[in-house]
């Protein structure tokens, strides 16, 4: 099962990679599959790579339930 996750861009940086920041967690991925990637933008995150860029709206409710289901596993 693969997994791919919505992340908000929080740097730019040459040779067409960025920094993400994903709950706090940050990590150098390629941009190099889209194009006019900017700060703020979110991205779907696969394997080190940004493949699409997201609706911010949309990847915040998804950030949300991903949040619920880590509450829901803490309290199992």
């Amino acid at each position: 099962m693969c997994l791919a996750l919505p992340a908000r861009v929080v740097e730019l940086r040459s040779d067409d990679l960025g920094v993400i920041d994903l709950g706090g967690v940050r990590k150098e991925i390629s941009l190099a599959l889209l194009e006019n990637v900017a700060v703020g933008d979110y991205v779907i995150v696969h394997v080190g790579y940004a493949l699409q860029k997201l609706d911010p709206g949309e990847a915040e409710k998804t950030l949300e339930l991903f949040a619920g289901f880590d509450a829901g596993m803490s309290a199992a």
